[in-house]
C-alpha cells in the first residue's frame, strides 16, 4: 500500500507555515492518541502516520527534500511505522513538546504526560554529509565507505556520563519519574498539571560523579567509518536520510539521523538529461558518406554502433536502456548519440581539387533528406534546452 501525501495526512496546504503544521499535528495526535483509543489498532496507525508526516514537514531540510522528490527522497534507511522506524515511546519522547507540558495531565491524568514521562538523555543532532557519485555508481547503486567526524558514545562509561554505576542516583525532586505533578483549584474544579522535572530535565536520575573521559556527556567527539548503501537512480541534489546514524545523544539519548546529499560527478564524455545520457559523436565527411562502424562511450564502458552510408549531421541514434534507472522504479532511460560531421580546417591543393570536382555533382546537392535532418536537429535542440 502506497503512503499518503504528508500534507494530506496533516490536512494542510503545501504552503502551510510551521505553526499551522504544528497546530494540525497536535490536533490529529490528540484525536488518535493511544490513551484516548485503547486497543484501537487503526487509531494507533493514524497516530504513527501523523508523527511520520510531522517529522518531515516540521524540519525545513526534510520538507524541502520531500517537496522536490516526494516519498522517494525520504528513502535510505526508513522503515517501520513511525518516523525513521521509531516506536511509540520514541514518538512521545521526540514530539511530546508539541502537546504542551500540562495538556496530557489535564486530559488523561497520568500515563504519557508531557511527552512520555521519563526520558533518557538528549537526542543527538543530525549529521549532514555530501557524497560524490559517478555515472556508473548512480546507474547501478553503490556501497560507499566514508569517514566522518561526529559525536560517538563514550567507551569509558558506555554512554551513561557517570563515573561508575554507583555515581547515578534517583532524582530527589521527581522520585525517578522524570515529572512533577501539581494540583490547582480552578472554577471548574481541581486541575492536575504535569511538567518535566526541572532538576533532572526529565531523565529521572542525577549523576553524582561525572565520567572523567566525557565530562558527564556520555559521548566524545571522534571519527567513525560509515558504510552507506546508496540505491540506484539517485539524482544530483537528492538528500537521503538514514535513521540513527548521526551524532550520538547525550547520556544515552537517541542518536540523530544522517542526511546524505548526493553530488553527481561530471562524466568526461557524457551528459545527463533526466534519465537519458547524451553523447556528441564527431565523424569525418567520408565516413558519413560511405558509412562506418564506430565505438562510443557509455555509462558501463563502450559500445559499437553502425553509421549507415549517407548519414546526415544532426542524426540521432538511440541505445535503448543504456541510460539511468528511475529512483525506486523500473523505468530506465536511453543513450542518445548525435552525429556531427567534422569539416577539416586546412586542405592540400590536391584535396581542394577533389572537393571542387565533387562540388557540382548532382549527388552532392541537398535533397529531400535535408528535411529529415532538420527534424532531427529540432528534436535534439529540445534535449539541449535542459542544459541551458
Amino acid at each position: 500500500m502506497s503512503k499518503r501525501d504528508y500534507y494530506e495526512v496533516l490536512g494542510v496546504a503545501k504552503g502551510a507555515s510551521a505553526d499551522e503544521i504544528k497546530k494540525s499535528y497536535r490536533k490529529i495526535a490528540l484525536q488518535y492518541h493511544p490513551d484516548r483509543n485503547p486497543g484501537d489498532a487503526s487509531a494507533e496507525e493514524k497516530f504513527k502516520e501523523a508523527a511520520e508526516a510531522y517529522d518531515v514537514l516540521s524540519n525545513p531540510d526534510k520538507r524541502a527534500q520531500y517537496d522536490r522528490f516526494g516519498h522517494a527522497g525520504m528513502g535510505g534507511g526508513r522503515s517501520g511505522g513511525g518516523p525513521g522506524g521509531m516506536n511509540m515511546e520514541d514518538i512521545f519522547s521526540n514530539f511530546g513538546d508539541v502537546f504542551g507540558d500540562d495538556l496530557f495531565g489535564s486530559f488523561f491524568g497520568g500515563g504519557r504526560q508531557g511527552g512520555g514521562g521519563r526520558r533518557q538523555g538528549t537526542r543527538g543532532a543530525n549529521l549532514r554529509v555530501k557524497l560524490k557519485m559517478s555515472y556508473a555508481e548512480i546507474a547501478h547503486g553503490a556501497n560507499k565507505k566514508i569517514k566522518v567526524k561526529k559525536y560517538v558514545p563514550c567507551d569509558t562509561c558506555s554512554g551513561s556520563g557517570a563515573k561508575d554505576k554507583g555515581s547515578v542516583q534517583t532524582c530527589n525532586t521527581c522520585g525517578g519519574s522524570g515529572q512533577v505533578r501539581r494540583v490547582s483549584q480552578t472554577f471548574l474544579g481541581q486541575m492536575q498539571t504535569v511538567t518535566t522535572c526541572p532538576t533532572c530535565n526529565g531523565e529521572g536520575t542525577q549523576i553524582t560523579a561525572k565520567c572523567g573521559n566525557c565530562k558527564g556527556e556520555g559521548r566524545v567527539y571522534g571519527e567513525e567509518t560509515l558504510s552507506l548503501d546508496i540505491p540506484a537512480g539517485v539524482v544530483d541534489g537528492m538528500q537521503l536520510s538514514m535513521s540513527g546514524r548521526g551524532n550520538a545523544g547525550e547520556r544515552g539519548g537517541a542518536p540523530g539521523d544522517l542526511l546524505i546529499l548526493i553530488e553527481e560527478e561530471k562524466h568526461e564524455h557524457l551528459r545527463r538529461v533526466e534519465l537519458d545520457v547524451v553523447y556528441q559523436l564527431h565523424i569525418s565527411f567520408p565516413d558519413a558518406v560511405l558509412g562506418t562502424q564506430v565505438e562510443v562511450p557509455t555509462i558501463d564502458g563502450k559500445a559499437k554502433i553502425k553509421i549507415p552510408a549517407g548519414t546526415q549531421s544532426g542524426k540521432i541514434f538511440r541505445l535503448k536502456g543504456k541510460g539511468f534507472p528511475a529512483f525506486q522504479s523500473y523505468e530506465k532511460g536511453d543513450q542518445l548519440i548525435e552525429v556531427n560531421i567534422w569539416s577539416p580546417q586546412t586542405l592540400s591543393n590536391d584535396e581542394k581539387d577533389m572537393i571542387e570536382r565533387l562540388k557540382n555533382s548532382p549527388n552532392f546537392q541537398p535533397g529531400p533528406d535535408a528535411k529529415s535532418m532538420k527534424e532531427d536537429r529540432s528534436f535534439f535542440d529540445k534535449i539541449k534546452d535542459a542544459f541551458s
